[in-house]
């Protein structure tokens, strides 16, 4: 199991803005959207809601990989890698809805677990 390096749960708890969350098609066209609403579950998921989801949600239920871009507080760039997989019940989708703002829908909670991790360039996990 690839797990966050400490550094990159402090950036990402920290992160600045938005995070760049990208997913690929069937042909491998990639979908890249802004998320807001993200957060984490471990040292091994990061977990982002889907509120307003359309590709994203299609690519998720047909198989893709994902992949977050986030800026951390400390301004460095981490890019992390791996399998989703989509939650409309049950344990996750209920603690996406507790930090979800209320205005927005959540359909689902989408879960990527950690299977690499960059600072930039440089391979940390």
């Amino acid at each position: 199991m690839t797990v966050l390096p400490e550094a990159v749960i402090e950036a990402w708890d920290n992160r600045k803005g938005p995070a760049i969350f990208t997913t690929v098609d069937e042909d491998g066209t990639p979908n890249v959207i802004y998320v807001g609403c993200c957060g984490r579950r471990g040292d091994d998921t990061l977990v982002v809601a889907d509120n307003f989801f359309d590709k994203t949600r299609r690519n998720i239920q047909a198989g893709s990989k994902g992949a977050f871009l986030f800026m951390g507080g400390d301004g460095k760039a981490y890019q992390v890698k791996g399998s989703l997989e989509y939650h409309t019940e049950g344990e996750v989708f209920d603690e996406m809805k507790s930090w979800n703002p209320k205005d927005l829908p959540g359909h689902a909670a989408t879960t990527l677990k950690v299977e690499a991790v960059y600072a930039g360039a440089e391979k940390l996990a």
